[in-house]
């Protein structure tokens, strides 16, 4: 175990993940859904990454999918998340009888372990030590826990019009992102 090696690990994580700039989407889906289950979003995100981090190549050679592909996927849900955030429509349609699927598609993934988190950890496998991963990816679901959780305080307090300004900008924010995480994989495939 390397202290430093955690601290970076979690730095990079943290950027990728970025729970702080998905607060107006979270906002968003429970708004939507009626309440996301903090608890279960943040498991499901931390099985994902575990998962991904110790079988992840295999895993998507499996299905004969390449990180890429994986990638540009990915990309494309989080620009339909964008477009709904900019123009007030619902792509993505929740079960009645599922009230928690926002906290699994797309809170769980691909917001929080997404394309980019997954591409990032088979990346982080080349030059740090699994356990140093697995440490770092265990404080970031903390991390996230926590904002999850106070989801409904932050929305209390910034107000429904700072809501809605926020909502738009970060969904040409996940636009953004969408472009590029597709730009970026689409030479390759």
């Amino acid at each position: 175990m390397n202290f430093k090696e955690i601290i970076s690990v979690f730095l990079i994580l943290f950027s990728v993940i970025d729970i702080l700039g998905s607060i107006p989407i979270v906002i968003d889906l429970r708004k939507k859904a009626g309440k996301i289950e903090s608890g279960k979003a943040t498991l499901v995100a931390g099985s994902l990454m575990i998962v991904f981090l110790f079988l992840g190549e295999s895993i998507l050679k499996l299905f004969g999918i390449d990180v890429a592909s994986f990638a540009i996927a990915g990309a494309i849900i989080i620009f339909f998340i964008g477009m709904e955030m900019i123009l007030g429509r619902n792509f993505f349609k929740s079960d009645p009888e599922e009230e928690s699927a926002a906290s699994i598609v797309p809170l769980a993934f691909p917001l929080i372990a997404g394309a980019g988190t997954m591409t990032t950890i088979i990346s982080l496998r080349a030059a740090y030590e699994q356990v140093n991963i697995l440490i770092g990816i265990i404080l970031n679901l903390i991390f996230v826990y926590i904002v999850l959780k106070s989801s409904g305080w932050l929305e209390r307090k910034l107000g429904n019009a700072a809501f809605n300004i926020l909502r738009k900008v970060f969904g040409i924010i996940l636009l953004s992102i969408a472009v590029k995480l597709f730009k970026e994989n689409i030479s390759t495939v």
